[in-house]
């Protein structure tokens, strides 16, 4: 079975990894109401930077890793076991969340396009959010089309994720000059331009959540079995990809504001949608769609290599249950992406408002993990003081991170049902730990 991937098609799972739902949806949720246009753009940059920071430290890890599992089997190597399953478990949630709410966006869209008509069987309300049977069944149905994918081979994912990615550069393109010759320059110029005020605040709420904006980023370190090519190209394409992403946050943030001020916003479910559909009719809003759906369906796709690979080797050394690294004849991690799924369809039951608290705290999950690869590399490099310096900056960059989400006076803390769920996840990974201790698996 051929399990080699060509350097298109890893640029296009790392790419697909960090481009997903959040990119179509935070303009008008987050991005222009916290820092417009030129503090959004200025705290994405500035996050880029951050984890191209981080970066060389990644590089020296898949220089000295010959197997699956990324940071987690890198730190587990240099650092033992117990520092490697804290690893695992936080970044396995960072990976593992994002597969649910990238499916429980594709009802969102149908409910948009069909005025409602997945609002039926309702279940429950959790916080706010009402749950309805059809939105689950669509989430289920679509998450179980990637695992088919996913089970079929390394190979099969990479081809078509390529294919979802580039059909989703094209649309988001098109559609970004279309909303150029179409809305009024004089409201952006005057909204975004001439009145803008640099705001540190505002900068710092944009650089907090890059952890998570970018979290795809460390994909490759997951693909280090399947690179046939040589790694330091791979450590070029993570950071091509991750300014590519970095683009398309800023040309959808941009699309939003030319449609809307951050006032106009507040009363609409989807600004970005309904810009569009607004001033390019509804040839653009097809579009549009057809560019969510490609970031969703290369999200799911994306993180579901991340997550099986990543389970699978903390299966391999026993971290989790063995039977997690077992493959079929494709070389898949069969019973680890029959796991991810399983997960991901609970997931879907709690709301995609529970999903998001969540998500919020995967960046902290996403900058530990940075955090440790940097520590090892100052570790192993303690004697070659250019390395060593790559690291120490790298572990500064992860501090801050950490310090932005967690320090109770930041600007950019997590919320209370985010540390809820920090402190559940913590706990029930202590209950696994335990358990590995104990000799349970």
């Amino acid at each position: 079975m051929n399990k080699s991937l060509s350097k298109l098609e890893v640029f296009s799972i790392v790419l697909g990894a960090i481009i997903g739902w959040g990119a179509f949806m935070l303009p008008g949720t987050k991005f222009l109401s916290t820092g417009g246009v030129i503090n959004t753009g200025i705290g994405l940059f500035l996050g880029a930077l951050c984890i191209i920071g981080i970066e060389p430290s990644y590089h020296i890890m898949i220089q000295n890793t010959n197997e699956g599992g990324g940071e987690f089997s890198y730190v587990n190597k240099h650092m033992g076991s117990n520092h490697g399953f804290i690893v695992g478990w936080f970044l396995s949630l960072a990976y593992l969340t994002m597969i649910p709410l990238n499916a429980s966006a594709f009802p969102l869209v149908i409910n948009k396009l069909f005025y409602g008509v997945l609002n039926f069987g309702y279940l429950y309300t959790v916080a706010g959010d009402p749950v309805y049977v059809g939105e689950i069944l669509v989430s289920f149905i679509i998450v179980i089309i990637f695992m088919s994918i996913n089970l079929k081979g390394i190979k099969e994912t990479g081809r078509v994720q390529m294919f979802i990615i580039l059909g989703l550069i094209s649309c988001v393109l098109i559609i970004f000059i279309g909303m150029i010759f179409n809305t009024d320059g004089y409201q952006f110029k005057e909204t975004y331009i001439s009145n803008y005020q640099f705001d540190l605040s505002q900068i710092l709420k944009v650089l907090a959540i890059t952890p998570f904006l970018y979290v795809g980023f460390d994909a490759i370190p997951q693909l280090v079995n399947n690179l046939h090519f040589d790694r330091k190209k791979a450590t070029i394409l993570a950071v091509v990809s991750l300014l590519m992403g970095m683009l398309i946050y800023n040309i959808l943030n941009i699309t939003t504001a030319l449609a809307y001020t951050p006032k106009q916003i507040l009363t609409l479910d989807w600004a970005l949608g309904s810009g569009v559909l607004t001033n390019i009719g509804m040839i653009g809003f097809i579009l549009l769609i057809l560019a969510l759906s490609a970031a969703v369906s290369s999200g799911i796709n994306g993180f579901m290599i991340c997550s099986t690979k990543l389970i699978g080797a903390m299966g391999k050394h026993k971290v989790l249950p063995y039977e997690f690294s077992q493959t079929n004849k494709n070389g898949s991690l069969n019973i680890a992406i029959i796991f991810v799924t399983i997960i991901s369809f609970f997931a879907t039951l709690f709301g995609r408002e529970v999903i998001i608290w969540i998500v919020d705290m995967s960046s902290l999950g996403a900058a530990i993990a940075y955090f440790y690869v940097c520590y090892v590399t100052i570790k192993i490099y303690n004697n070659k003081p250019s390395i060593k310096i790559k690291g120490i900056i790298g572990m500064v960059i992860s501090l801050f991170f950490i310090f932005l989400l967690l320090a109770p006076f930041s600007t950019a803390h997590l919320s209370m049902p985010s540390l809820i769920a920090l402190i559940t996840w913590s706990i029930i990974g202590l209950i696994f730990w335990y358990r590995r201790k104990t000799r349970v698996y």
